[in-house]
Order: C-alpha cells, then sequence, then structure tokens
C-alpha cells in the first residue's frame, strides 16, 4: 500500500513509522550509535526506509522530543545529551553548506556575471550570497 501524502504540517504516516522505528534502535543503542547497516538490521527497514526516517528524525522528532540526531562517521546516528557534540555536527553541517553555495557562486553565478555584467538578477543574487557565505563561514568556524 502506498504512503498516503498529507496537507500542511502533517506527517507522512510511514515517515513517522519509519522514524518511530529509528528513533527507538538509537535510544536502545545509547549511548552508542548506529551505522545505517546496524539500523536497517535493528528496525528490519529497507537503507532507503531507514533515511527516510532519519529525515522524519531531523525534521519533527527531534525537536518533539527535544534531542538532536547527530552523526559521526565512527558511531553513525546517535542522540547525544552533550552540547558540544551538537556544536561540532552543527559546525561541520554549516561547512557542507557552506562549500555547496561557494561552489554554486563560483561555478555557475560568477561565470553569469563575468559574460553578462548588467544581468540585474545577478547582480542582487551575488549581492545576496555573499552575506550568507560570511554568515555560513562564521557559523563553520
Amino acid at each position: 500500500m502506498a504512503a498516503r501524502r498529507c496537507r500542511g504540517d502533517e506527517a507522512l504516516p510511514l515517515s513517522e513509522h519509519y522514524g518511530d522505528l529509528v528513533r527507538a534502535a538509537l535510544i536502545e543503542a545509547r549511548p552508542a550509535g548506529l551505522q545505517t547497516k546496524q539500523l536497517v538490521a535493528a528496525t528490519r527497514l529497507t537503507p532507503s526506509q531507514v533515511a527516510r526516517g532519519v529525515r522524519h528524525l531531523r525534521d519533527a522528532g527531534a525537536a518533539e522530543h527535544l534531542t538532536p540526531i547527530i552523526w559521526r562517521r565512527k558511531d553513525g546516528y546517535l542522540f547525544s545529551d552533550e552540547p558540544a557534540d551538537w556544536i561540532e555536527y552543527e559546525k561541520r553541517q554549516f561547512r557542507l553548506v557552506l562549500g555547496r553555495l561557494t561552489r554554486l557562486i563560483t561555478g555557475t553565478l560568477d561565470p553569469h556575471l563575468a559574460r553578462y555584467s548588467d544581468d540585474e538578477w545577478a547582480q542582487v543574487a551575488a549581492a545576496q550570497l555573499t552575506g550568507v557565505r560570511a554568515t555560513l563561514a562564521q557559523l563553520a568556524k
């Protein structure tokens, strides 16, 4: 049976179910984390269902339970009670976003402006993204 999409702020029913299963497995594993393969085994979900459950936890579950879900290469996904862990994870995420934004600017927007320097949209985008880029660089430190 296919999941039915809900409107507004309601979550997809299957996403919520997958999130609940992933959350339960991570709580059971605490303080350790679980890699994706371990979550697949613990929840009996497919890797894509685990990913969907993790996304649901990030979108709704973590805020609801006031416990951030983080990921570390050596530990996998986990709930940590340590603010230093949250900050480390947040900084890594800001660095990833900064990298993607920088590549957008240097690979697309800069060449656009080089060819059409009077393009008003590109000028506005460049001006706005310069500020966003500076903010992300500060947050990633």
